[in-house]
């Protein structure tokens, strides 16, 4: 039985989430690690910016700003970042991966990229590289519609920002 959702880019979009979010659970959990995909995504963007503050984090990685602290508390709890008082602004704090957190994000990489094919299982490389290529279309089109915008910066939150849209 078909229903008219099932034709419907926000419900496919959801189904796809489920199935990434599903498969890098699996994942993780086969490896005896507990990471979730935002916290990856979170460490992959403090190794490229280190130093980088909280609200330019959740800018690069396009999460909630308000939420982001929670992030990367967790990921301190874990001893994977280290967090410092931002010379500049005594008010953010810097964020930094800890060599324990640098060691696991080298160690989940090539797995994390592994699993993207998963992710796109029903689709053969050229038509992934093609839903790639429109799924990033789509999202820089509608990212200023978006709670939680992707806000690409300089190191540390500094130089002006680069609003995808």
């Amino acid at each position: 039985m078909t229903l008219e959702i099932h034709d419907m880019a926000g419900h496919l979009i959801r189904r796809l989430n489920q199935i990434s979010t599903s498969v890098f659970q699996e994942r993780m959990k086969q490896r005896g690690l507990d990471l979730t995909q935002v916290q990856f995504a979170a460490m992959n963007a403090i190794q490229s910016h280190p130093g980088i503050d909280q609200a330019g984090l959740a800018g690069m990685i396009a999460y909630d700003k308000a939420t982001i602290g929670g992030v990367v508390d967790r990921l301190g709890t874990k001893g994977l970042v280290a967090r410092r008082t931002n010379a500049r602004d005594r008010r953010a704090r810097a964020v930094t991966l800890t060599p324990r957190g640098a060691n696991l994000l080298a160690e989940v990489t090539p797995a994390v990229r592994a699993l993207q094919a998963e992710i796109l299982v029903g689709l053969d490389a050229a038509e992934q590289a093609q839903f790639l290529a429109l799924a990033e279309k789509a999202a820089r089109g509608g990212n200023l519609l978006s709670r939680a915008p992707l806000v690409l910066r300089g190191r540390g939150g500094e130089g002006g920002a680069e609003n995808e849209a």
